[in-house]
Parts: structure tokens; C-alpha cells; sequence
């Protein structure tokens, strides 16, 4: 469930399950770098279905300085979603953000190889 769709994302889960009215609803959680060495956690609700992939300010759960602090606040949102999809009885299969998962990537973008 993790898909890479914008630079400067590192990590990032999608969850599916349904709204009140029945249809489709998809939560978009990811984790980012910013300039000046800020890390950034955001959560949408259907992303999909905009018309342009900015993020709106009411969507950003995180921003500080430490990898962590960002893990935590991402996996935190994660599973206050996961345990509502569970509640309706949806199945979900998700994995928890990792520091393992993103290091690599900020690695990579550090050293200007990706």
C-alpha cells in the first residue's frame, strides 16, 4: 500500500474503505522532507479526486525537526484511521512508517541520487 507520488515524500500508505454515504473514500498518509531540515506528516482524504495535488494546511499533522517525532505522529494517525476501518469490519493490511523505510530515501536525496 505504499506508493511514491511526489518528490520530497518518503514514505507514504493508502487506506480504502467507505464514507458515510456508502462510496469510496481513500486516506493518503505520508511522511516528507522539507527545506531546512524539516520532516512533515500529512493525511488526505481523497486526494485522488482534486483537481491539483497541493496540500491543503488543514492536512498537515506534523512538522518538525526530528525523524522520529514524525514516525511516531505518522504511525499514530495510521492506526487512529486503521482502528476505524476495523470497526466497520473492513479488512485492512497496512504497514507501520519505518525508520528502515526511509532512511534509504534520504539518503538518496541527500546525495542527490534520486
Amino acid at each position: 500500500m505504499r506508493r511514491r507520488a511526489r518528490p520530497g515524500r518518503f514514505a507514504e500508505r493508502v487506506l480504502v474503505g467507505v464514507d458515510d454515504a456508502g462510496r469510496e473514500e481513500r486516506l493518503v498518509f505520508w511522511i516528507e522532507r522539507r527545506g531546512g531540515g524539516l520532516w512533515a506528516v500529512g493525511r488526505a482524504v481523497n486526494p485522488h479526486l482534486r483537481q491539483t495535488e497541493e496540500m491543503r494546511p488543514e492536512e498537515l499533522l506534523f512538522e518538525g525537526y526530528e525523524l522520529q517525532d514524525a514516525l511516531d505522529r505518522a504511525n499514530e494517525a495510521l492506526e487512529d484511521d486503521v482502528r476505524v476501518l476495523e470497526a466497520d469490519r473492513e479488512q485492512v493490511d497496512v504497514r507501520p512508517f519505518t525508520r528502515r523505510e526511509v532512511l534509504p530515501a534520504l539518503e538518496r536525496w541527500f546525495f542527490g541520487r534520486g
